[in-house]
């Protein structure tokens, strides 16, 4: 039991210095671990798995989160026994959660590209993205990714034929406080990796939408039958001395 205890000290004190060194570091010296950390299990990125077993793909699938930490998530894996006896891979979607008006989530997504070996002078163009203002908008984005065809097609489909009307029924950014923000107005996917993006007001009543004691802010939409929810803890989404999302 101490054996035990001990282990999960460590890999919590691991886990904490390793976002330290993300937000302490400059985003051009990020590895590609560090950048994939930001994008799909950070602050401002979080990924929801909807998992099948592999032999039985049409069964009642799984909502599961990559976030160990998260308190509304339980990590659950799904494995199938063949014919033989031996395990296969389980089937999953992934709809990763972003702020994509977070400067790290533009930065992780710039160094990415660096690191998969673009052009220089392609990375160069791509900086100036890093460092975009977005005004009075806050924009979150959802990428899928996964090896289950068979949602992973609808899923995409619900993407690119969303309604930004039909979606304002149930998406929105809901606050600590119980208050919720409504959406503003949607964008499909396009050729630019950066997935749907879904746009919501930064000022409420001439007030910021959120502060650095809000508490946690939610994300929820639902695509299809597929219900997306993902909680960020605000106190954390800070980033050289700003609060970015």
């Amino acid at each position: 039991m101490l054996k035990r205890i001990l282990f999960a000290f460590c890999f919590l004190a691991l886990c904490a210095s390793a976002a330290v060194a993300q937000k302490t570091k400059p985003w051009t010296d990020w590895s590609e671990k560090d950048a994939e950390k930001i994008l799909n299990d950070s602050a401002w990125g979080q990924t929801q798995t909807e998992s099948t077993e592999s032999s039985q793909p049409t069964s009642t699938s799984a909502i599961t989160s990559t976030t160990a930490a998260r308190r509304e998530d339980s990590s659950t894996k799904a494995a199938a026994n063949t014919e033989s006896g031996e395990k296969k891979d389980a089937l999953s979607v992934h709809y990763r959660v972003r702020f994509l008006s977070a400067k790290p989530i533009r930065a992780a997504f710039v160094r990415m590209i660096e690191l998969q070996g673009a052009p220089p002078a392609k990375v160069a163009e791509l900086r100036t993205f890093v460092d975009r203002d977005f005004g009075d908008y806050v924009v979150v984005t959802i990428n899928l990714e996964g090896n289950d065809r068979k949602k992973m097609v609808p899923a995409m489909q619900e993407l690119m034929n969303g309604d930004g009307t039909a979606l304002k029924a149930t998406t929105f950014l809901e606050r600590k406080d119980g208050k919720r923000i409504p959406l503003m107005d949607y964008r499909a996917p396009v050729q630019d990796g950066l997935g749907a993006k879904f746009v919501f007001p930064r000022t409420i009543d001439g007030k910021p939408l959120i502060e650095a004691d809000s508490g946690e802010l939610r994300f929820t939409t639902e695509l299809g039958k597929t219900k997306i929810s993902r909680r960020f803890k605000v106190s954390e989404m800070m980033y050289d001395g700003k609060l970015e999302y």
